[in-house]
């Protein structure tokens, strides 16, 4: 008897959701409005690879937009103030690649959880970002910026820059989940991590590095943002877009439970949540009103993945978001 996966299903319902809107919703179905939904898909869905690749290893990670947010914001800052690009990227990456490290030595050696360890890192990033990095809330673009228009606002072959960053992370991250030793790690100890631990498989190791390709997943989407839109609002961070970021890989069929899932399922739910919130947006509903419905969407989402990935007496052990 054929039985439809989550992330079949989930594609089936983009396609319908994309016909009725292209049919009925006026202005969907037009280059101008395709254009702003390939660019706002592509930064949901770069961020979407990184949460991936630590919810497959039965964690989560909430400082993901802070990380979107301030190291992208200092880049802007520091060349502002006089500085050259490339020492900014440098720092931007290295102050990513910090948020990373101590999100996976609080997880993987302190052993908090990590739903509380990212969300005090986050909070902490931002407040620093706020605080002491920038002068203003949106930290503005400047000519020292422009060697990285082209990858928020070129083409190529007539693809926008954005969706094609989008298109080799995730081949980058594919590989590694697919391709290497690593990844392989990384799938069996979100499937069951006492059993990894018993394997002999470098587990602590392997987390600190899941928490830090996140981050710097997350400082490369914020730089295709910021060039996208020739500016960074570092108050990004106190938006909803987490939770849409969330929604993205849990929708597409990444279970919360880890060991399951991978790039496809997060460009299937980037697709149906990128299309949802553009169709909102012109439909001009509220931001409650779709704060709301992403809510119930998330919800339904959870629940779908607790029938099809139940969890045992094994899988709510260590790991556990």
């Amino acid at each position: 008897m054929f039985r439809p996966s989550q992330q079949t299903i989930v594609f089936a319902l983009f396609l319908v959701l994309f016909l009725i809107f292209s049919l009925l919703l006026h202005g969907f179905l037009t280059p101008d409005n395709m254009l702003t939904l390939l660019q706002n898909v592509a930064v949901l869905g770069i961020l979407g690879l990184g949460m991936a690749v630590v919810v497959i290893g039965r964690g989560i990670d909430l400082s993901l937009i802070a990380a979107l947010a301030v190291p992208p914001g200092l880049v802007l800052q520091m060349v502002q103030n006089g500085h050259t690009l490339s020492l900014a990227l440098i720092a931007a990456f290295a102050l990513g690649l910090a948020l990373g490290l101590v999100n996976g030595w609080l997880i993987a050696y302190a052993e908090v959880p990590s739903l509380f360890a990212t969300l005090a890192s986050g909070l902490f990033l931002a407040g620093l970002g706020q605080a002491a990095l920038f002068k203003l809330d949106v930290v503005q673009w400047s000519p020292g910026m422009n060697a990285l228009t082209t990858l928020g606002q070129g083409r190529v072959a007539g693809v926008p820059v954005p969706i094609v960053m989008f298109g080799l992370a995730a081949i980058v991250l594919a590989l590694f989940l697919r391709q290497t030793r690593l990844g392989t790690f990384v799938y069996a100890i979100g499937d069951n991590p006492n059993a990894a631990r018993i394997a002999g498989l470098p587990s602590r190791p392997v987390v600190v590095l899941q928490y830090v390709m996140a981050s710097l997943v997350g400082v490369f989407a914020g730089i295709v943002l910021a060039a996208s839109v020739n500016s960074m609002p570092t108050r990004i961070y106190n938006s909803t877009l987490i939770y849409d970021v969330i929604l993205v890989v849990v929708l597409g069929g990444i279970g919360l439970s880890g060991g399951r899932g991978g790039i496809v399922n997060v460009i299937i739910g980037t697709l149906l949540i990128g299309t949802m919130l553009n169709a909102m947006t012109i439909m001009d509903l509220s931001y409650s009103a779709q704060n709301l419905i992403k809510g119930l969407v998330l919800l339904i989402a959870i629940m779908t993945d607790s029938l099809l990935n139940p969890r045992n007496e094994e899988t709510a052990q260590q790991g556990d978001i």
